[in-house]
């Protein structure tokens, strides 16, 4: 009888999933789909753990620990979430996404020692059930280093670091895997923690060298890296709910992924050996202004200027972020709008250091869902636009990505701002972006820069407007 019930609650779990994906596409059911998902994981553990029956029909009985470890996750969760600013929330997404990698990678240690004190040892295993617990080893393992590399070069403790042939190491690191898993399957290798340093190796030399603009969409394939892993842990214990939760992560965050190559023009295989980033620390000073000059713009100018335009496009950036200045943005917008401008929002796929940021950031303060426009909806819309406001974007900005092949951001699709009427750029100052290169649109003649940090810029524009 409760196995029967534990699978309905289980069914109940991977149901909520599922429409807590769907609603999470949409800012208005977003924070309801975040809380039926977690209601449903709720019931699935709390299921687990007082209906759970092992093959030997015992139950589970070491309730100390496992309420211990949920108190102090919990806890520790909790009390982090509730601190962590906007500007460092792609920080924890690696943070948690690696502590998920994690989890997988012990899992599969624990049952891998499982295998081998059973009778007849890893040798007479399935090689369905070994090779299954050998994948979610190496796919935990290479997730939880990976993620652990990216939080901290996002955190800016870690450095973009290339090795000499660097391709060639992640593609041998990678061979190396697999004759290691083909050899324990096959019952010539049996130290499982030799191809667990090798996986954890290459982790590192897979997310090291990649920098600047890559790192959303690296972040997004480690987060399927992680859903893959938990899913395989789903199939070794037959738990649906944990299969079907895995996959969802896995299948969405690959879809994601590829994506977001579309949107920087790059290649899944090139994402895979570490071509990201590789041709940065060549390039990244091969570009100077020319001699250009920039040119300064007064806030009272600024302020004429978009008073009097017919239509606005705000690019929000990592700048945005850091100056905590989206609510005022907001009001920015409302205020223009009091005087007959159109206000739009131009996203572009991987501003911000993690995907969807600057969706996040400008839903927190309540910009309409339907003024977001994305790169392919904003760009046809530049020519008509009469003031492009750039608040702390850089390189997806940048013309070098469709006229200079020694970039590092070369074909990466960018939002077209040059076509604008007028661009006012909003920077604490003519230091280059996180990809590390000179932007020329800052040089164009309708180009106008506006320094100063973005929320006490944006405050004055606003009371500079009231007073006209």
């Amino acid at each position: 009888m409760s196995n029967a019930i534990l699978l309905l609650i289980y069914l109940i779990g991977s149901v909520t999933f599922i429409m807590g994906l769907k609603m999470l596409s949409h800012p208005d059911t977003a924070r309801k789909g975040n809380l039926v998902a977690a209601g449903g994981m709720a019931i699935a553990i709390l299921g687990t753990i007082f209906l759970y029956k092992g093959a030997d029909g015992r139950a589970l009985h070491n309730y100390s620990w496992i309420f211990g470890g949920l108190l102090i996750g919990g806890v520790v969760g909790t009390l982090i979430a509730q601190r962590v600013q906007m500007t460092a929330m792609p920080q924890m997404v690696s943070l948690f996404n690696g502590m998920g990698g994690a989890c997988a990678a012990i899992i599969s240690i624990v049952e891998f020692q499982h295998l081998s004190h059973a009778p007849g040892g890893i040798q007479e295993a399935a090689a369905g059930n070994l090779l299954t617990i050998l994948a979610g080893l190496v796919i935990g393992a290479v997730s939880f280093a990976g993620s652990m590399v990216a939080y901290g070069k996002l955190d800016g403790k870690i450095k973009d670091r290339t090795l000499p042939s660097q391709q060639l190491i992640n593609m041998g690191l990678l061979a190396l895997i697999v004759l290691l898993v083909i050899g324990m399957l096959s019952g010539w290798m049996t130290n499982m923690y030799f191809l667990l340093a090798v996986a954890l190796i290459y982790g590192i030399t897979f997310v090291m060298p990649i920098g600047g603009a890559d790192m959303p969409v690296v972040i997004s394939l480690l987060n399927s890296f992680t859903g893959v892993a938990a899913a395989l842990g789903g199939f070794l214990y037959s738990n649906p709910v944990m299969l079907t939760g895995g996959i969802l992560v896995g299948s969405a965050g690959t879809i994601l992924t590829i994506l977001m190559c579309k949107a920087m023009n790059r290649s899944l295989t090139n994402v895979i050996i570490g071509a990201f980033g590789a041709n940065k620390a060549a390039s990244s000073n091969g570009q100077d202004n020319g001699g250009g000059v920039f040119k300064e713009v007064s806030l009272n100018d600024a302020a004429v200027l978009m008073a009097y335009a017919k239509k606005v496009m705000i690019v929000p950036g990592y700048g945005l972020a850091v100056a905590q200045a989206q609510h005022t943005c907001h009001e920015l917008e409302k205020v223009l709008e009091d005087k007959g401008v159109e206000v739009k929002y131009a996203i572009h796929p991987v501003a911000g250091r993690m995907p969807g940021h600057m969706n996040v950031l400008l839903a927190e303060a309540d910009v309409p869902y339907d003024k977001l426009e994305e790169m392919e909806e904003a760009n046809p819309e530049m020519a008509s636009t009469d003031v492009v406001l750039i608040l702390g974007a850089n390189d997806v900005v940048n013309p070098a990505a469709k006229s200079d092949p020694g970039s590092p951001i070369y074909g990466m699709p960018i939002l077209e701002v040059e076509q604008a009427k007028h661009v006012i750029v909003n920077k604490r100052s003519m230091k280059p972006g996180y990809a590390g290169i000179e932007n020329m649109l800052f040089f164009q003649p309708k180009t106008s820069m506006l320094f100063g940090d973005a929320k006490k810029v944006l405050q004055d524009l606003v009371g500079e407007l009231k007073q006209m």
